[in-house]
Formats: C-alpha cells, sequence, structure tokens
C-alpha cells in the first residue's frame, strides 16, 4: 500500500502542476459545454451550472488522463466537447408520474418520519433539478422565480442538454447481481481528493506522458483503464477505514436505519426509526454495500453537500451518479480506499 500512496501522491503533484500551467474554461457556455460533455461520459463534475470549479478540474484531469493526454490539456478536451455538445440547453416537460415522488409536508427530522412510506422531493423544482444532474438555482437562473416555483405537471422549463436521471425505473429493493466484467472492475476511493475511480483490468491503461503508473496494492498488477470517475463524500476521519474491500450488493431504493448514536460515534444503538426508501432518504436510491459492515457507497439526499460535508464513514455520490454505479461495478468487485 506504501508504493500505491507514493505513486498516486506522484500522480496528484503532477495534476497540479499541469492545471496550474494551463487555463480552465471561463464560466458561462464554454464551461457548461465542458460539464454536460464530461458529465455524459461518466466523468463526473459536480451540478452542471456553467461554473467549473474544483470538482470539474477534477474531472478534466481525470477524463484527460483516461485519453493518455497531459491532465491540463483543456483545449483538446474543449475540442471534443464542441464536437459532442452541439446544443447546451432542451425543453423539458415535467413528467405526470412526477406527482408521486412530491410531498410538499415532508417532515425535515428523520425522527418524524417512521410513518412515511415514500421519502419523495419536496418540490417539483428539486425532482427536476436532480433529474437533469444540475441545481435549483440553477433552474431559477434560466428559468426565473415565477416559472420555477410555478412547476406543475405538464409545465415546460429550460434545463441542460443531457440524457437526464430516470427515478421512475428504479424499483424497491431490486439487486443488481455479479457479472463477470463488471464484478473484475477496480474502485480506487482516494477520501483525500474526495473522489471514486473505476478501472476496467480488461483494458490497458493509456501511459500519460509525466505521470507515474497506478499500481494495485500488490504493487505489481496494474488497476487497468481509468473508465469512469464520480466526485464523493468520504466519512469523518475517524470513521475511514482504509484497505482492500469488495462489494457485497447493489441495491435500489433501500431504506435506511436511522441511528443517532450510530452517526456521532460509529456504535450501533438499539434506538433506531426505519425511514423508508426514496430520493430524500440519507442513502439515496442506490446502496453498494462494502465487505467493511455497515460502510456502503450510495446516493444522498443533499446533492449539495458531496465534497464538502463528511458523512459517518460511507461514501456518498449524487444519486444522478448513484443511479449509474451499478452500470460500472458490481458485487466482488474490489475497492482501495486510500
Amino acid at each position: 500500500m506504501k508504493l500505491l500512496s507514493l505513486l498516486l501522491a506522484l500522480v496528484s503533484l503532477s495534476v497540479l502542476s499541469s492545471l496550474a500551467q494551463n487555463n480552465a474554461p471561463k464560466t458561462g457556455e464554454e464551461g457548461l459545454r465542458i460539464q454536460i460533455f464530461l458529465d455524459q461520459k461518466c466523468f463526473g463534475p459536480g451540478f452542471l451550472d456553467g461554473k467549473p470549479g474544483n470538482f470539474t478540474r477534477r474531472a478534466v484531469y481525470s477524463y484527460n488522463r483516461s485519453k493518455g493526454r497531459s491532465p491540463g490539456a483543456w483545449d483538446a478536451l474543449l475540442a471534443e466537447a464542441k464536437a459532442g455538445v452541439k446544443t447546451l440547453y432542451a425543453t423539458a416537460t415535467v413528467p405526470s408520474f412526477a406527482k408521486k415522488f412530491i410531498n410538499p409536508k415532508l417532515p425535515r427530522k428523520y425522527e418524524d418520519v417512521g410513518d412515511i412510506k415514500l421519502m419523495a422531493y419536496r418540490s417539483y423544482l428539486e425532482f427536476m433539478a436532480e433529474r437533469y444532474h444540475t441545481s435549483e438555482s440553477f433552474l431559477i437562473e434560466l428559468n426565473g422565480k415565477g416559472k420555477s416555483y410555478g412547476l406543475k405537471p405538464g409545465s415546460l422549463l429550460k434545463v441542460p442538454n443531457i440524457e437526464p436521471f430516470k427515478i421512475e425505473d428504479l424499483a424497491p429493493g431490486r439487486s443488481h447481481k455479479k457479472d463477470a466484467k463488471l464484478s473484475a472492475r477496480n474502485i480506487v476511493i482516494d477520501t483525500k481528493n474526495k473522489q471514486i475511480f473505476i478501472y476496467d483490468p480488461t483494458q490497458k491503461p493509456a501511459p500519460v506522458p509525466g505521470t507515474a503508473l497506478i499500481l494495485s496494492e500488490d504493487e505489481t498488477k496494474p488497476l487497468g483503464k481509468l473508465v469512469a470517475m464520480f466526485p464523493t463524500t468520504p466519512g469523518q476521519e475517524k470513521f475511514i477505514h482504509r484497505g482492500t474491500w469488495t462489494i457485497t450488493n447493489a441495491v435500489e431504493f433501500p431504506s435506511w436505519r436511522y441511528d443517532k448514536q450510530l452517526l456521532e460515534t460509529g456504535k450501533r444503538s438499539k434506538k433506531a426509526i426505519q425511514v423508508a426508501h426514496g430520493p430524500n432518504n440519507p442513502v439515496g436510491v442506490i446502496w453498494c454495500g462494502l465487505s467493511k459492515s455497515g460502510i456502503g457507497i450510495h446516493g444522498t439526499s443533499s446533492p449539495r453537500t458531496i465534497g464538502r460535508s463528511q458523512s459517518a464513514g460511507c461514501y456518498r455520490l449524487s444519486n444522478w451518479d448513484a443511479a449509474r454505479f451499478p452500470q460500472f461495478a458490481r458485487p466482488g468487485a474490489r475497492v482501495i480506499v486510500r
């Protein structure tokens, strides 16, 4: 593990140097185009809002590395984005079924949700923001407050031009089973830079000029080709369990056991509340449990806090990224936490 950490540290230093010497995209259309392009390639830039920040910069680095390019090759990436994203915005309709996912009276305290059957969205605006991988504030910026707050089924809304997150395709308790290819994937969770990297060992990694080759913990076997990256929120430092684990299950629309003592101390108590499934469940729309008991990769009820606050040991993704995660890794996949 020492060699792995050293090599990853060398790569990080190379990244910082490279990014410092290259111009990042400006805010506005150029920035949004790059964000949309990266998001649809499953190299998560965070919210699609035309305001590239740390998440977008890290996504640029990761995507360029997957292509064997210098991490800060913004011009090459922008050229790809211009070719791949011709239209920045689309007009979306609030679907009729959205009504069953909305509960404006959803309690905010978990102590009060014991009888709730679905942890729904609190508004159509929240529904549409998550559906199009963006924030409520950006939709308000695009459409105005009157239109944004007055949404209902059938309303039209200007949104980023992406493939939407389809919450209607998920089913409570449905499991994703092992897969010969996806269960062989390697996952590296970088708790410092707050990123989850997914590697395909059946593909050779693209050599990147000036950077070290990233190896697995046995110090001899490459992890494979980088195929996806998602920003994450790691657990609090005292709850992080570094080492090598495996994914043991992948379940859609999980319920969640609210245990105040567990969240504060990491130790289970006998007093807990079972919180129903739904997008505003604290573990979001997907739970991928690890072989380390009680720890998993999962969604979130608060996408704004990804990378900006800490959980009690798990690794949180936005719901739209969590829903895509089983497309890249299944039970049996190796997870290296560093």
